[in-house]
């Protein structure tokens, strides 16, 4: 029998869209072919329309002209994070199945709609919480589940935002302000609260959750401070200088012609005469204490659920490095996933020590530690009906209503929320 061959379009040819899963399913050519792209700035449309070798008349710069009908099998949706419901909900009604990036949404009542919407016209649906996909998190949840350390009874999280990382996507960057993007709970975090949620094997039963915008603000500039980082006598001295982060980081880095973060700033081929232009120009070359943002740049969040589990989740944008630590607590032993060392070590009680590496496992070329070419491998069989999505819609939800309730309990002073109201 002759393999199918699925159609995708592509919404939202960005950072994500286009140089992360977008040459993943290009290059899957038994499997998929791109015949549509839809985003609002033409060169993106011209580059990748060419690269996928999308003809122009697949090639929308119209939102509304793009769903005047069902253009292919799939649709990656990888918008902002406040276009994600309303365009999940156009292509339900047209039949599209969907691959959508999270945050979904950070209303519950957009939650519901969703959870409606699928089951009334019945498409398939994958939801890019890449982490699920990757080895070094697979890893801890196959431990768990052999009972290697008996029956869980918490879970010690630790999201180390990166001070850099930070400063280029939540204060300089697309998720930095309320107004166009989830709050950093969800649009970081949905990552570690879905993690939470796999791993404890529960709904969660109630929340709580303190954190606010302690220090990228406009009163602890140094005195002097330009507005933007190339007029500034700070340039070469502070350490959130965004010509540090993205001229210094390209020559560190032997000056890639495309590579994250460099190509949100600019069209590959990334060259110093394109970074030092976005810098005069873009929002990326702005003072990190004289922006637009009003996200949180620390969180604390406290979480129990209905199995008696409990779990705590810092998020910090004050770290040297990135990456995820987590920390299983059991009745026999416990399991520390390092991200950073891409490690997972099991310590027993009966003395029993095992640590494994997962680094050879990860191929490279992609992010999340493997996830982004894992999940996307699995997408045809999700597509074809072989495997069930392990983050489909419904267990997306789940944490997407723990996000909601932890942002309202911050907003309330740390307020005990209960997530199934």
């Amino acid at each position: 029998m002759e393999k199918k061959i699925f159609t995708v379009a592509i919404l939202g040819v960005g950072a994500r869209g286009a140089n992360t899963y977008g040459w993943q399913i290009h290059d899957a050519a038994d499997r998929f072919k791109i015949v549509a792209l839809c985003d609002i700035r033409p060169e993106r449309l011209e580059i990748f329309g060419e690269k996928f070798e999308v003809p122009e008349g697949g090639r929308f710069t119209d939102e509304n002209e793009f769903f005047k009908e069902r253009r292919a099998d799939l649709l990656l949706i990888t918008t902002l994070d406040t276009d994600h419901t309303r365009q999940c909900l156009k292509a339900f009604e047209l039949g599209y199945d969907v691959m959508v990036e999270k945050p979904l949404t950070d209303k519950r009542e957009e939650c519901e709609a969703l959870l409606a919407a699928q089951k009334k016209y019945g498409n398939k649906t994958l939801v890019c919480h890449v982490l699920r996909y990757a080895p070094l998190f697979l890893k801890a949840e196959e431990m768990i589940e052999s009972d290697k350390i008996g029956k869980l009874i918490a879970i010690n999280a630790l999201e180390r935002v990166q001070f850099a990382h930070q400063a280029h996507s939540y204060v300089r960057g697309n998720w930095r302000n309320t107004d166009v993007s989830a709050p950093m709970i969800l649009a970081k975090c949905c990552h570690d609260l879905d993690l939470l949620q796999w791993y404890a094997k529960s709904k969660c039963r109630s929340i709580s959750s303190m954190g606010d915008l302690a220090y990228f603000l406009p009163e602890n500039a140094p005195e002097g401070a330009a507005d933007r980082c190339l007029e500034c006598k700070y340039i070469d001295s502070c350490p959130y200088s965004a010509k540090r982060h993205y001229i210094g980081r390209w020559h560190k880095e032997n000056k890639p012609s495309n590579s994250w973060p460099l190509n949100v700033l600019v069209n590959a081929p990334v060259t110093e005469e394109k970074l030092y232009e976005a810098l005069k120009t873009s929002p990326y070359g702005r003072c990190v204490y004289r922006c637009d943002n009003n996200v949180v740049d620390h969180q604390l969040t406290e979480m129990t659920f209905e199995n008696g589990v409990k779990a705590s989740l810092l998020m910090t944008a004050f770290t040297h490095g990135s990456g995820r630590r987590i920390h299983f607590h059991g009745t026999l032993g416990e399991i520390i996933l390092e991200e950073e060392t891409e490690s997972v070590v099991l310590k027993r009680f009966d003395d029993e020590v095992e640590t494994f590496s997962t680094a050879a496992l990860e191929e490279g070329g992609y992010g999340h530690g493997g996830g982004d070419i894992f999940l996307v491998r699995k997408l045809y069989d999700m597509l074809t009906g072989n495997l069930e999505s392990t983050t489909s819609l419904e267990a997306s939800v789940e944490s997407h209503l723990m996000g909601i309730c932890a942002e309202e309990s911050r907003l309330k002073g740390g307020e005990l929320v209960y997530v199934h109201k």
